[in-house]
């Protein structure tokens, strides 16, 4: 009777665990969701910050916080973060579910200014939007890149700036700048997508295919893009 007894306590603890393992091993993914949110809303609510007609043409928006500096110098460890699109074939619908992503530098002379850094990228093409969700793409190779422009600086722009397919922006202790990434890597982080969906699922089905519906750490996230900029403007 023993026996059975510590085999059935054994067999309910097994299980128990086993049940867990999901919502602990999806926990940094919702905390990156949640932290990409924040970032988000702090940003686009100060006056200096990503322009208004800018925002309003991006196809996608990329949210990376808390890059470590250190990540970048060595140039093997990731930055990791969402990337959320407009819904719709021609990217023209409501912000949709986050996809999670991964930056890896690419120099060794990045100056982050801090020793955490968010990053925010705005995908101002379809051809950049898909590309990035099919396979990894090399900033300024593979996608022509720049730092954003900011506040009032949106009409002082370059045309080199405005043709860019990707603009970049930083924030580092306060300090909110366009900054450039050229020579990282944007990856769909697969791994991640799992974790946070509970599945296996690609990049191009959460986005394109709206295979899965946005989990509720992408509130403050979708809430604040769809407020910010509901409708996309055409370049």
């Amino acid at each position: 009777m023993k026996k059975i007894l510590i085999s059935l306590l054994a067999a309910l603890f097994l299980a128990f665990a086993a049940s867990a393992l999901p919502a602990d091993s999806d926990k940094k993914e919702v905390e990156r969701v949640e932290n990409a949110g924040k970032v988000v809303s702090e940003i686009l609510n100060v006056p200096e910050d990503i322009p208004q007609d800018l925002l309003d043409k991006a196809d996608c928006v990329v949210v990376l916080p808390s890059v470590l500096k250190a990540a970048f110098i060595v140039g093997a460890s990731y930055g990791r973060g969402v990337m959320t699109c407009r819904r719709g074939a021609n990217f023209d619908g409501p912000w949709g579910a986050p996809t999670m992503m991964a930056l890896e530098g690419g120099s060794i002379g990045f100056q982050l200014g801090g020793e955490a850094t968010d990053f925010v990228l705005l995908l101002m093409s379809d051809s950049s939007a898909r590309g990035v969700l099919n396979s990894k793409v090399k900033l300024g190779a593979d996608a022509s890149a720049a730092a954003g422009p900011k506040g009032r600086d949106a009409s002082a722009a370059t045309d080199v700036t405005l043709r860019a397919e990707i603009l970049s922006y930083s924030r580092a202790r306060g300090a909110f700048a366009g900054i450039s990434l050229e020579g990282s890597t944007l990856r769909p982080d697969n791994d991640a997508n799992k974790r946070l969906y509970g599945k296996e699922i690609s990049a191009e089905d959460i986005v394109l295919k709206g295979a899965v519906e946005a989990p509720k750490s992408a509130r403050e996230l979708l809430s604040t893009l769809s407020k910010k900029s509901p409708k996309r403007k055409k370049s």
